[in-house]
């Protein structure tokens, strides 16, 4: 009876792994090599392995992150089918590391999920709730982000159903089996799944004993089985084969965990349900008083229990891991009794401690002496460029005051030639050559101004050209003068030309800077 409730409790192990590849897996996105690996799984798990390795090294090189999580889960459900539980592990880890570097909570969610089942076939409840759990958190999350459909949490719905099932917890498997459901009803009224209704049907088989109801809707599951998907046939037979066996009925019992046996050799999945049937099959030939046929199917259990368990099993690696480490810490446990031991490990602690101490102050010091470094660093640059700055300031109001000179003599010069034209009996040509052999024209002022102007304001030139490549010389004259501050006299007295074209010139060049209408062309030309 205590194996019969030991093998009710790991048949849900790999249950619903296919649903799982069905419903959870079904909008993940696909690639060449997991299309070709699907083909070849039923006929040559080798070459199914070889091109999900090839899409590993394909995507690892081009760095797809997506398709390369993607491949890693697939191969790792490939090794989890055939029980190779270790290579199933390290994909998954490797999957779930990728998934977290680059934040994709949906393949974070699936793996999650994944490694829950993991732990549920090394028979760890707790560490499998625990990752489930975790997925169905992310999953509701993902759920009200808009960025998953409900159809995500009905698939971990079943993952928590069968895990606590496996451990004869009826009462909450009971109410997991209501929240999957509501959950398909939330997709779609009266939505039915028939790997739902295969688990409540043996589910009613346990508690409720309706064993003629739960076979009836195992049939009508398994006819959907055979055309959508054939190698679950093997868990839907077995669930048959043991609801007879708890009807007391020997020959369809048999008949059925051997056609379960046939169906997982066939496609080469759900090879944990061999060991499943073997051990059912041998208990059922030894209460019948057949014990040949009962010692032959405890031995093929006993011999693939060893190939995926046993301590030579090189598939069974990470599990001689996790019992070795629990040894040693037990050993260590005690060892930590002795009053010496105890004592080394409280120094341990104080000079790891004192240590942290030093290095949070050596760390607390690098900041400090950084933050102050870089505060210097931006208090010199500021000064310098305020410095810099008055610097040009100082030089553009001593250009400016040498440019109004230069205006103010060139207005008493016409004024005194106007007044001069006014008087009688002078020589005017004598006086006229006078003026002009003192008086410099507006293109030799304008020379001095621009040589001046430039020295001062090193760029300012080459910053409007590349800005406005349109501009003429007149039209970079008049953005100079405007820099300093000249007034439309000024400029027409420097510039040789009437205020009325002065007036013309700044208005035309407002057009070429392309300002709007209440723009300051005097600020406008300060900031570049």
């Amino acid at each position: 009876m205590k194996k019969i409730v030991n093998l009710q409790k790991v048949i849900g192990t790999i249950v619903f792994v296919v649903c799982i590849s069905v419903s959870a897996q079904k909008p993940y996105v696909t690639n060449e090599f997991l299309d070709r690996a699907n083909e070849l799984t039923s006929k040559d798990i080798d070459s199914a392995v070889y091109y999900l390795k090839k899409g590993i090294d394909t995507y690892s090189s081009k760095r797809d992150t997506i398709n390369l999580i993607n491949t890693l889960c697939q191969l790792s459900a490939l090794y989890d089918n055939v029980l190779d539980y270790g290579k199933s592990y390290d994909g998954y880890w490797e999957a779930l590391i990728l998934a977290d570097l680059s934040n994709d909570d949906i393949s974070k969610s699936r793996i999650y999920q994944e490694l829950g089942w993991l732990y549920n076939s090394y028979r760890r409840q707790e560490e499998s709730l625990y990752y489930f759990n975790m997925s169905l958190k992310l999953k509701k999350k993902l759920l009200s982000e808009e960025k998953i459909g409900r159809d995500y949490l009905v698939s971990n719905y079943y993952a928590i159903v069968n895990c606590y099932r496996i451990n004869n917890d009826l009462e909450m498997t009971k109410v997991y089996i209501d929240s999957c459901q509501l959950a398909l009803n939330k997709m779609k009224a009266n939505n039915k799944s028939y790997y739902l209704e295969s688990e409540k049907a043996y589910y009613n088989a346990i508690v409720d004993k309706n064993y003629e109801h739960s076979l009836s809707a195992l049939y009508e599951a398994n006819v959907f089985f055979q055309k959508e998907n054939p190698s679950y046939q093997t868990v839907i037979y077995f669930l048959i084969g043991d609801i007879y066996r708890m009807m007391g009925n020997f020959s369809e019992s048999v008949m059925y965990y051997k056609e379960s046996l046939k169906y997982s050799e066939k496609y080469n999945r759900h090879l944990a349900y061999k060991q499943f049937n073997y051990e059912a099959l041998s208990q059922l030939y030894y209460n019948e008083g057949n014990y040949k046929e009962a010692f032959h199917f405890k031995s093929k259990a006993q011999e693939l229990n060893e190939k995926i368990f046993g301590r030579k099993s090189k598939n069974n690696k990470h599990l001689i891991e996790i019992k070795d480490k629990y040894r040693l810490q037990k050993e260590k446990e005690k060892a930590l009794l002795n009053e010496a031991e105890i004592e080394k490990l409280e120094n341990q602690k104080r000079i790891g401690f004192l240590q942290n101490i030093l290095m949070g102050v050596v760390v607390v010091f690098l900041v400090m002496y950084g933050i102050l470094f870089f505060r210097n660093l931006r208090r010199k640059h500021k000064l310098e460029k305020e410095k810099t700055n008055e610097f040009m300031q100082l030089k553009n109001r001593e250009l400016t005051a040498s440019t109004l000179q230069l205006i103010e003599k060139e207005e008493f010069i016409i004024k005194l030639k106007e007044s001069i034209s006014k008087s009688d009996n002078i020589d005017f040509k004598k006086i006229h050559r006078m003026i002009n052999g003192f008086q410099n024209s507006p293109g030799g002022n304008w020379e001095e101004f621009e040589v001046r102007f430039t020295s001062v304001n090193e760029g300012f030139y080459d910053k409007i050209r590349s800005k406005y490549p349109d501009l003429s010389p007149t039209d970079l004259k008049l953005c100079a003068l405007i820099k300093l501050g000249f007034s439309s006299k000024e400029m027409s007295s420097l510039l040789g030309i009437t205020i009325e074209s002065a007036h013309t010139s700044r208005y035309r060049l407002r057009k070429k800077l392309n300002l709007e209408k209440g723009a300051n062309l005097v600020e406008f030309i300060a900031n570049i």
